[in-house]
């Protein structure tokens, strides 16, 4: 898919109800950040300023408006829960945030991927399952090995966030899980919009099968 290819999908009205709420969610992102910079600190609207890519990126590879919609109120939970302390004042909250996060963000990475041409689209000619499944999965391993850098600097030099080794190969253990039913899903169920049978461009219709073809 070329980059106006992209521009193009994300320009592009809603054209059914689901597609219609994926929108709402990324507005809903846009306007937590205006709300965390005048009702909590600025490091919080950095936070979720931080989020704004993940939820953006749904609507310029073309994925299917459900998964638009399973990516965005993903990361808005992940980040709102950095926001309001969830992560320290709940036991084990980290645990399914890191789970689904890690899981919806690589199996969106894979999709960008393959947009780009550096790997094949799930259902196109040269795909195989196998495929999907190892790729998605290690891009969930990078993702939560960046997550905890990420919070590895937070703690260094932005706040007093929790970090310890245990928690650390945790988190990063079940990223990891995460990311490998991701890559199950992305080998065996259809993420991007329908692609219509004579034309050129991806639509944000929703149909009945969702399974990509075996190969």
């Amino acid at each position: 898919m070329s980059r106006p290819v992209m521009i193009e999908n994300f320009l592009r009205p809603p054209r059914t109800m689901s597609a219609v709420v994926a929108d709402a969610v990324r507005l809903c992102g846009l306007l937590s950040i205006v709300v965390a910079a005048l009702w909590f600190e600025l490091t919080d609207a950095g936070i979720l300023a931080f989020a704004l890519p993940a939820l953006v990126a749904p609507r310029f590879v073309g994925v299917r408006p459900s998964f638009d919609i399973a990516c965005g109120v993903t990361v808005l939970i992940a980040a709102w829960s950095n926001v309001v302390d969830l992560y320290r004042s709940v036991p084990s909250w980290d645990i399914p945030v890191h789970l689904v996060c890690t899981g919806v963000l690589a199996a969106l990475a894979y999709i960008a991927a393959a947009r780009v041409g550096i790997v094949p689209l799930p259902g196109a000619a040269g795909f195989r399952r196998r495929t999907g499944l190892i790729v998605t999965t290690a891009f969930g391993l990078a993702f939560a090995a960046l997550w905890e850098i990420v919070e590895w600097v937070g703690k260094a030099f932005v706040d007093s966030i929790l970090v310890t080794y245990d928690d650390t190969i945790g988190d990063m253990a079940v990223g990891g899980v995460g990311a490998l039913i991701a890559g199950i899903l992305v080998a065996r169920v259809r993420l991007t919009a329908e692609r219509p049978r004579g034309t050129g461009g991806d639509v944000d219709r929703e149909d009945a099968s969702g399974v990509t073809p075996s190969r």
